[in-house]
């Protein structure tokens, strides 16, 4: 029994450290200007915030292309976007 209880302690302990390595980097990229927030251009529970009324943030994006929902994309790339909505939008696309 302890075995099988020292064995997920140490599975918990790895899968929290992969976590906290990888969300600094996200982070920093987000925070250094790499990257910009790019609205109507996510699919359906693909967006990483702000996806309007009824929802809470990451994932929760209802449509595909939601225009108040956004992703974070490679700075200068959002507005060369194509979807079948139109270009993408460093601003909310209102409906």
């Amino acid at each position: 029994m302890n075995t099988k209880f020292a064995a997920a302690a140490l599975a918990g302990a790895f899968a929290a450290a992969l976590t906290l390595a990888t969300a600094p980097a996200t982070a920093q990229q987000q925070q250094s200007g790499e990257r910009e927030r790019c609205y109507g251009v996510s699919l359906a529970g693909k967006n990483d915030c702000a996806a309007g009324p009824g929802t809470t943030c990451a994932g929760t994006s209802k449509v595909d292309y939601q225009g108040n929902a956004w992703k974070y994309v490679p700075k200068g790339t959002c507005v060369t976007m194509t979807t079948p909505k139109g270009k993408g939008s460093l601003t909310e696309i209102k409906s």
